[in-house]
């Protein structure tokens, strides 16, 4: 038996228990009135029994009236939980069960509106997880696909071309570091969204951190022939948050803004705030759609998707962002134009 069925039972068991402590007073209050009846006055022995053919005449017509309106009001639930199973509802207007059943009317269409809204939500989950495998599988597909073309054409005679043999087997390399990328990626969105991911939280030197990533990343700015700047914070400002989860945050986002911009610089600041400091990373690049600023988020929703592919994104790098950033109470704002930029930010506490 469903949740739904019980409590609806126990609605209508509270409802018949209160008619018939009703009708049990009206029949003690009615006998105890015949009573009185008959020590006060004097009947004859016919009059007497015909007092008492009357009374219980009256009290098997109460019992009747009570009984079938209460049989019309269980018809009445039964109809509308029969239409409720088997979706024959257009609406919670449809649940009308009158004024002596309101409470459990009321009650009737909370969990039918409940029971619709679960519905829809399980609903959109499938089409969710459709999605998310038909993703996977191209994912996955683009990178084995190029692999294995390689590997076929060296071992068609290729590998002995020294002309191409090298520069194969460093493009099936490439697609090897996409490969396991992707999967750590799916590994990590996994964890995050089953709630398997654990988070450390601890205060931690926000600029020595800063300090460390951007270290790591300046080569590949400078390849580029892009500024990698720090705008300068506090040197002793403690913030708190998850500093492995973090990590990840910050060198997604600078990763991206470098890979997506071609001319200028690549900042990325702390302003601190009241309670808060907000970290942003802010790019001279691309731009990003005002139409497509919401959806970034989502997994594997590409903007461009033959250039992400091309410069090695998963899709799914921005989503685990958001995850992250969320997880130490955060969110996480994008602002952008298109030709002039996007600045990416978020806050932590103090």
């Amino acid at each position: 038996m469903s949740d739904i069925d019980s409590k609806i039972l126990n609605r209508l068991k509270e409802n018949f228990l209160s008619a018939r402590k009703y009708l049990t007073a009206i029949l003690i209050s009615s006998s105890i009135f015949f009573l009185l009846i008959l020590f006060d006055l004097k009947f004859t022995i016919g009059s007497i029994a015909f007092l008492l053919f009357a009374f219980i005449f009256f009290n098997l017509v109460l019992i009747y009236l009570v009984g079938n309106i209460r049989r019309q009001e269980l018809t009445a639930v039964l109809e509308i939980i029969r239409k409720i199973r088997t979706d024959n509802l257009n609406s919670v207007e449809e649940i009308k069960l009158g004024s002596r059943l309101g409470d459990l009317e009321t009650e009737i269409r909370e969990m039918y509106l409940r029971t619709q809204n679960d519905i829809a939500h399980l609903k959109k989950l499938e089409q969710i997880r459709t999605e998310f495998l038909a993703n996977v599988s191209h994912e996955l597909r683009t990178p084995i696909f190029a692999i294995q073309g390689f590997i076929e054409t060296l071992l068609d005679g290729a590998i002995d071309d020294q002309n191409v043999n090298r520069s194969f087997l460093q493009k099936a390399n490439q697609h090897t570091i996409n490969l396991n990328n992707l999967l750590n990626d799916l590994i990590d969105i996994s964890m995050i969204e089953s709630g398997q991911m654990k988070m450390s939280f601890r205060f931690f030197n926000i600029y020595e951190f800063l300090e460390g990533i951007l270290s790591e990343l300046r080569p590949q700015a400078e390849a580029k022939n892009l500024s990698l700047n720090f705008r300068p914070c506090d040197k002793s400002l403690q913030l708190y948050g998850d500093r492995q989860r973090l990590k990840q945050v910050l060198t997604n986002l600078v990763v991206n803004a470098i890979k997506y911009t071609e001319t200028g610089y690549v900042e990325v600041g702390v302003i601190p705030e009241s309670g808060f400091a907000k970290i942003y990373i802010k790019d001279t690049g691309f731009g990003i759609a005002e139409n497509d600023q919401e959806r970034i988020f989502e997994r594997f929703y590409r903007v461009d998707k033959d250039r992400s592919r091309s410069m090695g994104g998963t899709g799914l790098g921005l989503a685990i962002v958001k995850h992250i950033v969320e997880a130490h109470g955060s969110k996480i704002n994008v602002a952008s134009e298109i030709g002039k930029g996007s600045t990416f930010s978020f806050r932590l506490k103090k």
